[in-house]
Formats: C-alpha cells, structure tokens, sequence
C-alpha cells in the first residue's frame, strides 16, 4: 500500500506540474510544483525510514533499543535539512511558494485516492 501511495503521488504530482505549465505559461509555477514534489518525496522517504526501524525495533528485529533511538534522531535531523531545503527554495531561489504547496499537497492527494479505494474495496461483493 506504501508503494501505491508513493507512486500515486509521484502521478499526481507530475500532472500539477503539466497543468502549472499550462496554466501560468512561465517556468516559475512548474518548477515550483516540482520543488514542492521534492519536498514531499524526501519527506516521505524520511517517514518511511523511521516507521520502518522503529517497526523492527518493535517487533524483536535485528535492530536493537539503543539504534531505535538513533533513529529517532536521523529522522528529526532530515526533518532539519528539509526546512533548510525549503528556506533555500522560497528565499533564495524565488521558487512561488503557492506552487510550492500544489507539490507537497500531491502526498495528501494520493492518501486521499488510497482511502476511496479502500472504501470502493470493502463495499464490493
């Protein structure tokens, strides 16, 4: 499911930025979605990570208490360098910000479409 949700907002990301392109008939709005999709994707591999370890560490996996932790702290450590990506992007870069949130809001798109098929699943016979 983790893998429909990553590629459906890949998707989903990709036709904001052709109608961005469309819309504003400039650079700026495409290239800011894509900065936005980006942001999400490293996000989402962040996520992704920590869940992941924190699930072994759980589960008696091979991934001790002590590397839980560690964990932990790479996951707010990406968190950091992600604010940073996004303060390069909108201050340095002039990336339009409102194009920025069309990229990142492609995530929560994809989660959306996941629940209707979860939905859509559960009332067929």
């Amino acid at each position: 499911m983790i893998e429909r949700v990553g590629r459906d907002a890949t998707i989903i990301c990709v036709v904001m930025i052709a109608l961005a392109a469309l819309w504003r008939r400039d650079l700026a709005a495409p290239l800011g979605v894509a900065a936005g999709g980006l942001l999400i994707a490293l996000a989402f591999w962040a996520i992704q990570g920590t869940v992941d370890a924190l699930i072994r560490a759980r589960s008696g996996g091979e991934t001790p208490p002590k590397k839980a932790g560690f964990q932990l702290v790479k996951f707010f450590t990406r968190y950091v360098m992600l604010a940073f990506a996004a303060y390069v992007m909108m201050m340095r870069l002039r990336v339009d910000p409102v194009a920025m949130l069309m990229g990142v809001s492609s995530l929560g798109a994809a989660a959306a479409v996941e629940a209707v098929r979860g939905l859509r699943w559960r009332r067929s016979p």
